[in-house]
């Protein structure tokens, strides 16, 4: 009855880029592979802004909202191989960031980041 519904799924994309998502997404959909799970979430705490609104004051820049959603698109075990192969044949990476929950300030910078004083 529930089919793919609760079995244990595989990440192969994980990170703050809608459009490669969206590339992804359509990709594997185009070529019929079932069983996969796509969606996005927020993981950050909001600060209030002041007047308890709970309002976001990073989003009311000339700019407008920032999108911090992080992207992700996992598969079933048995099709990771297949998954991989069709976004290799698309030109496609995909990336499972690890720290994209962690505070810019708390990740791990690579060693040619850091100033030695």
């Amino acid at each position: 009855m529930f089919g793919n519904l609760f079995r244990k799924r595989v990440p192969i994309f994980k990170k703050r880029d809608r459009e490669t998502w969206k590339q992804i997404r359509a990709a594997l959909k185009e070529e019929g592979l079932k069983g996969a799970r796509y969606g996005h979430y927020l993981q950050e705490t909001v600060m209030g802004g002041g007047c308890g609104a709970k309002l976001d004051p990073r989003d009311f820049g000339r700019k407008g909202k920032i999108d911090r959603e992080i992207y992700f698109v996992e598969v079933l075990p048995e099709d990771e191989e297949r998954a991989r192969e069709i976004l290799r044949r698309r030109g496609i990476v995909p990336v499972v960031e690890e720290n994209v929950l962690l505070d810019a300030a708390l990740r791990k910078k690579p060693a040619d980041d850091v100033v030695r004083l």
